[in-house]
């Protein structure tokens, strides 16, 4: 190894453990299908908001092992670096940073041999292929006919799916009929934060989707406690209310009441009082009705419900 070489390769190992340091943020981002030009309209739609850093994974390795022994959660990072990624270091905002990566994909025809990142359909229409074309789709068992000069597809076929090689017939038909089907760009895949790695598809989550997302897991462990009789802290409130519930039932039942009782007891021995009550309050305004209800919920299910 030359001189020059060993140089590069230092100057470049330690361009990596400069940008870990600097940004606790890095970006992993799939480059499969992209050219030097499109490459560098990437970079410069990066500006500003993260640094794109390409090489071989081999050197980024060396680079995070050699400082392993002082920030061993860079050991998360080795996990995750494989196949044709490219680095994004940042401390932007990582919504920005995939709508900015979306708009950067371009089309792209279908080249034999590749594997398809998407189903590719061909729909009936009329194409702007001469009669002499017809062959070509026999061959492919398409069903065609002659409308007005033109070739016509009159079934529609999956001429590609997704993760399977393209063929070499149905390239040349796409490309017979100018169909650019694909798109290719860079693609978020893992996001590594603090020595935490997680899927991009979490990026775009809001606080209101975490919330969700907690208080479903704190629904279930409140379900599954009262379902086993084990006490935790999410169903605690469950137990008072069914224990009020008990407590409520055995009060209208027996002679004996509580404080929290007494509007429900009263009700249920003394409907007809309530129902007379009921005509009158209808000759109240809407809103003198409403608010009246609202205090009496209050009062029965309140706060002091519980005796707190």
């Amino acid at each position: 190894m030359s001189g020059v070489a060993k140089e590069k390769k230092a100057k470049y190992v330690k361009r990596v453990i400069e940008l870990l340091a600097q940004y606790p943020r890095v970006l992993f981002a799939t480059c499969d299908h992209i050219g030097s030009r499109h490459m560098q309209r990437i970079r410069i739609s990066l500006r500003g908001h993260g640094i794109l850093l390409m090489g071989k994974n081999t050197m980024i390795r060396f680079a995070i092992r050699s400082q392993l022994e002082e920030h061993p959660e860079y050991e998360a990072i080795l996990e995750v670096l494989k196949g044709n990624v490219g680095l994004i270091f940042t401390n932007g905002d990582l919504g920005v940073i995939q709508d900015i990566l979306a708009a950067s994909k371009v089309p792209a025809a279908a080249k034999a041999g590749i594997a398809a990142p998407n189903q590719v359909n061909l729909d009936p229409h009329v194409t702007q292929l001469d009669p002499q074309k017809t062959q070509f789709f026999a061959a492919l068992d398409i069903a065609t006919r002659i409308t007005r000069g033109c070739v016509e597809i009159l079934g529609g076929r999956v001429l590609c799916k997704e993760g399977e090689k393209v063929g070499s017939s149905e390239a040349a038909l796409l490309q017979m009929l100018d169909i650019k089907p694909f798109e290719y760009g860079m693609t978020l895949k893992h996001i590594y934060d603090q020595g935490s790695v997680y899927s991009a598809r979490l990026a775009k989550m809001t606080a209101g989707d975490l919330l969700k997302i907690v208080a479903l897991g704190v629904s279930e462990v409140a379900a599954l406690s009262l379902a086993i009789s084990y006490p935790s802290l999410p169903a605690f409130p469950h137990v008072v209310a069914n224990h009020f519930k008990n407590l409520l039932a055995v009060a209208l039942e027996t002679n004996y009441v509580f404080k929290q009782a007494e509007k429900v007891k009263e009700r249920v021995e003394n409907p007809d009082a309530f129902a007379v009550a009921a005509p009158a309050a209808l000759d109240a305004s809407p809103a003198a009705v409403v608010e009246e209800e609202e205090e009496e919920e209050s009062e029965e299910f309140g706060d002091d419900l519980f005796g707190f």
